[in-house]
């Protein structure tokens, strides 16, 4: 279960995304970003490294108000910090010590989402349903 639960928090987490409409989803997801990025600064247990991670974390996060790409890339940026915190440094919830182990399951969940940029549902329906009308206009005129 400690595997499986951070997957349905991540679809969650992108579900109540989809809930925001453009421009601001992909603003407050680069928020979201930074903010992550500074999770671990109050103890992490890796000294200075810390404060350099947040540094990274906060320009791909700003690059991010303006790119899902960015986005997508601090989301996955944070899944590797996720991964040196469970293996060297203290876990992102003191009292819990797989919490950092389930962020980095959590957090690509997210960065799929937004590196295919950030869609809601409905939109990616439109999308599909558009593609599979253009695919049988081609194969209905020969086009192929």
């Amino acid at each position: 279960m400690s595997y499986v639960a951070p997957i349905f928090i991540g679809i969650a987490y992108v579900l109540l995304m989809c809930l925001v409409r453009e421009p601001h989803r992909r603003r407050l997801n680069a928020v979201m970003v930074a903010g992550a990025g500074a999770a671990y600064l109050s103890g992490g247990g890796l000294g200075g490294w810390e404060f350099a991670f947040t540094a990274l974390s906060t320009y791909v996060a700003y690059r991010g108000l303006d790119s899902w790409t960015f986005v997508g890339v601090g989301w996955l940026l944070h899944t590797a910090w996720d991964v040196v915190h469970h293996l060297k440094g203290n876990p992102i919830v003191p009292f819990a010590h797989g919490s950092s182990l389930g962020c980095a399951i959590c957090d690509p969940v997210i960065a799929v989402w937004c590196l295919g940029g950030g869609r809601t549902p409905a939109e990616l329906l439109r999308g599909a349903r558009a593609t599979r009308m253009t695919e049988s206009t081609e194969i209905g005129s020969g086009v192929r």
